[in-house]
């Protein structure tokens, strides 16, 4: 993902972290980041308006993984108003309020995401439709019944990217209330994540590169039909490390001498021997 795109991320992540070292409520919080994500769409919508797309993969790339991270937390923090303005305080009516709550969110995912072609698509990883579902000016109406495609800024939104925002943000809110019902929960509005740098990989590129082909053909992530090279981007955004060609790297493994897949046997009897041990 290019800098820009990035940098459009980590404000927000910024901006939570700077509020929740604020010890305001919960409720100010949630108001604090639905102003500044508001005014973040706004300036995204004034400047890609204006100035365009470099390129069709620069569009797609903008609506699929950047434009619905920040609605979702738009929609996200606004659930958080919405809940925190009528929450009953607390006792058995804060967790029956709560309750309530959930069974309403799951009934709404039912209806309107998890039964949906769509919900699939964008699950499994797939990327052979993005040319139609993240371009604007694209949208076929006929498939559409949802509210909010009478509503939407055809400038500014594929339909789909809304599609995506809201399965994020069921997961956002989901989390929510999940947390606002454990009483030992601290702040529960951002829950920060481990950060990037807590994690290195101390082993070799190769035994890396070894391992994402190993879990791409397996089948394991996302059914094998996600993209190889987003799968690789994702470890070198997550140990923070650069791969190179991988593709490269792995057609020179098909030649070694011995134990091709020598990364996997030194994990399985790794593993092994740990089981083994009298614990």
């Amino acid at each position: 993902m290019k800098q820009e795109y990035k940098n459009i991320l980590l404000s927000i992540e910024k901006e939570e972290r700077s509020l929740s070292n604020s010890n305001k409520s919960v409720y100010i919080e949630a108001c604090r980041m639905v102003t500044f994500l508001r005014n973040l769409l706004r300036d995204l919508k004034v400047k890609f308006i204006t100035c365009g797309f470099e390129s069709s993969l620069d569009e797609i790339t903008f609506f699929k993984e950047v434009k619905p991270k920040v609605l979702s937390k738009f929609i996200y923090y606004s659930k958080v108003v919405s809940i925190e303005s009528f929450s009953p305080g607390n006792g058995p009516m804060l967790k029956k309020y709560l309750t309530e709550q959930i069974k309403f969110l799951k009934k709404e995912y039912v209806k309107h995401i998890g039964c949906k072609d769509f919900y699939q698509y964008f699950k499994s990883g797939r990327t052979d439709r993005d040319d139609t579902y993240f371009r604007l000016g694209h949208v076929n109406f006929l498939d559409c019944t949802d509210n909010f495609l009478f509503e939407m800024d055809l400038e500014f939104s594929t339909f789909y990217d809304y599609k995506i925002a809201r399965i994020l943000a069921f997961d956002l809110i989901h989390d929510y209330l999940s947390k606002c019902l454990n009483p030992d929960r601290a702040n529960p509005i951002y829950d920060e994540k481990i950060a990037k740098s807590a994690f290195s990989w101390t082993h070799s590129k190769n035994a890396l590169i070894e391992l994402i082909y190993a879990l791409h053909v397996s089948g394991c992530l996302s059914h094998g039909r996600g993209s190889l090279k987003k799968l690789g981007i994702l470890f070198e955004e997550l140990f923070e490390i650069d791969l190179g060609d991988i593709h490269h790297a792995f057609h020179q493994m098909k030649f070694r001498a011995g134990e091709k897949a020598s990364f996997l046997f030194f994990l399985k009897n790794a593993l092994e021997q740990y089981m083994e041990k009298d614990l």
